[in-house]
């Protein structure tokens, strides 16, 4: 085991378990399987994919700025795709325990969190996270406050990160399936 500070983001498929029982299992699969071809090709090295969890992703890597670019790569590419759900990203920077590839710690518990309190289509992330990506021009940064995560002891300050213009076009998020869809 070795312990290093590392940007954890966890993506998330919104709305998996209504798209389940409406599309069936067969094309649950098959999205998890798109998915996991889509996380694996957007990440931007020394960035990694860490390990899949059902239909979420967990990504990793030492600089921000990379694990970012790979998130937003990732929301873009399926939010871009038409019947695909959107996506609710959270990320968060500190230190990590790795253990045999795998990441645990604090750090990760609220990367996770953020995901689970996402809207569809939203990145959230926290202040140094924000201040990298701001510093960088990455994406527009807007705060949205302090939350009280599940099971974290201080309140954390939120950001979401936004593209400055969309490619999407007039689709629509379905409510139940959280799929983008042309009307």
């Amino acid at each position: 085991m070795s312990e290093s500070i590392a940007t954890v983001a966890f993506a998330d498929l919104a709305g998996f378990t209504a798209l389940t029982e409406t599309h069936g299992d067969h094309d649950a699969v098959g999205i998890v399987e798109t998915f996991e071809q889509m996380a694996r090709s957007a990440v931007v090295w020394p960035a990694r994919v860490v390990k899949l969890i059902g239909d979420a992703v967990m990504l990793a890597g030492p600089d921000a700025g990379d694990v970012v670019r790979s998130v937003l790569e990732l929301a873009r590419e399926t939010h871009a795709t038409p019947d695909f759900p959107l996506l609710r990203v959270g990320a968060h920077e500190g230190p990590v325990v790795d253990r045999g590839g795998d990441l645990f710690g604090a750090t990760v518990n609220v990367a996770s969190r953020l995901a689970s309190i996402a809207d569809p289509g939203q990145v959230l992330v926290t202040r140094s996270i924000a201040e990298r990506v701001r510093a960088d021009g990455i994406a527009l940064v807007v705060e949205r406050g302090q939350r009280s995560l599940r099971n974290v002891r201080d309140p954390v300050t939120v950001f979401e990160l936004t593209e400055a213009e969309s490619e999407v076009g007039d689709w629509r998020t379905d409510p139940v399936c959280r799929m983008r869809a042309n009307p």
